[in-house]
């Protein structure tokens, strides 16, 4: 941890013991529900319609991006274990494709399958499939935080806390497809690439290692929510890799490139990659390749919040990549003293889980904080480092609130 990073840590706790959410507030600004960005971000603007070329789904719910390309769901219009698909947050690379499922094709190629392939939308419909209930999140949901928390701001569209859904996916698992084209026993690396010719690299792109993409739980999704997937969410066909960030779940896929070299893209080098003081270049890298995500928690409230005095159930929902949560707490100090949530619902799969307490807020300034504890005992920790590109933040988040 850098002395810089532990000072503002140290400086922001002691402002909130002093002042209680008075601290946040000021730093949030008045601004309805919304976070004031820090300077030089991409600003925040409340939803409006947009171009069509931009997104097929109504933006009214969201939080919109000045980037163009992000739209960020709003925590406290949900109120079920799955997210509707029309609440669910877009991050894109560029604008929405619409795709005619009876002209594309997916292609299976390279080095490390002895027999190519090309699927129709029909094929891939045809092969056996398998249904998961399994978060998606964003590796950069939380980066505004930097600055807001640590007083550091990293680069990036500054998003708070609704680049998260929750969805039920049917698909084919991926390794079938593999094992179609002959994926030889010295393959490395599955190259996804995406049609989205807008984007970086002409097709966005990640790569997985051989070991992820045989998971049986890394599916090739076309239906979310008992439906066939949103335009604006990949249609007629995604990756969904479970436990990953979001970035790994690859959009309009069209074609899959196996190696038996690893394989390097702007995706795994300059970008999706952890790079500071604390993280070590990994490869052709510049630092630590984000891969698996990190146990979160969040509260379903605007930012800041306003509560009229009283007894409140207050509901919010984590996630983490290493099974159920355990444990739910929650602070109104700062972390000094931590008090139980109740983790509700059966967690199945992937599944994020809802959390609540009962609250009596009385008036003035608070700040609530949340933290969870996952099935394999990893904690949301009191710091992380910095990192330039603002991934993977997982503090508690000190959400603010003011009861009248």
């Amino acid at each position: 941890m850098s002395g810089r990073a532990s000072l503002n840590r140290r400086r922001f706790l002691q402002a909130l013991s002093v002042a209680g959410a008075a601290a946040v507030l000021a730093a949030c600004g008045d601004s309805g529900d919304l976070a004031s960005p820090p300077a030089d971000s991409a600003p925040v603007t409340d939803a409006a319609p947009q171009p069509p070329s931009a997104w097929f789904k109504d933006t009214t719910p969201f939080i919109v991006h000045d980037d163009g390309k992000s739209l960020e769901a709003r925590l406290e219009h949900m109120d079920a274990l799955i997210t509707p698909s029309r609440l669910f947050f877009v991050r894109n690379n560029s604008v929405s494709l619409e795709v005619d499922p009876d002209t594309w094709r997916l292609s299976i190629e390279g080095d490390g399958v002895t027999n190519p392939l090309s699927f129709s939308y029909d094929d891939i419909r045809k092969l056996p499939s398998r249904t998961l209930v399994c978060y998606l999140e964003c590796a950069g949901n939380h980066r505004a935080m930097f600055g807001l928390v640590q007083g550091r701001q990293s680069t990036g569209t500054q998003w708070m806390t609704g680049g998260v859904g929750n969805g039920e996916w049917v698909g084919v698992p991926l390794r079938d497809v593999l094992a179609s084209a002959g994926i030889t026993d010295d393959a490395v690396s599955v190259l996804l690439i995406g049609l989205d010719a807008e984007s970086p690299e002409r097709g966005f792109r990640r790569v997985l290692p051989v070991a992820k993409a045989l998971h049986p739980d890394t599916l090739l999704a076309y239906s979310l929510n008992g439906e066939d997937l949103p335009r604006d969410h990949g249609f007629p066909l995604r990756a969904l890799v479970p436990g990953w960030v979001g970035s790994s779940n690859v959009k309009w896929l069209g074609r899959i490139v196996v190696s038996r070299e690893r394989l390097w893209t702007r995706n795994n080098t300059t970008s999706y990659v952890l790079i500071g003081d604390d993280y070590a270049p990994e490869g052709q890298a510049l630092g630590r390749v984000t891969t698996t995500q990190v146990v979160k928690s969040a509260l379903a409230l605007p930012w800041p919040a306003r509560l009229n005095a009283g007894t409140h159930w207050i509901h919010g929902y984590a996630q983490s990549p290493d099974g159920p949560m355990r444990r739910v707490e929650w602070s109104l100090d700062a972390g000094q003293t931590w008090r139980d949530a109740s983790v509700l619902d059966s967690q199945v799969q992937y599944s994020w889980a809802r959390f609540d307490f009962e609250w009596d807020a009385p008036p003035g300034n608070h700040t609530v904080m949340t933290r969870a504890t996952d099935a394999a005992g990893a904690t949301q920790p009191d710091q992380i480092p910095f990192n330039e590109k603002g991934y993977l933040f997982n503090q508690p988040v000190p959400h603010p609130v003011q009861v009248t």
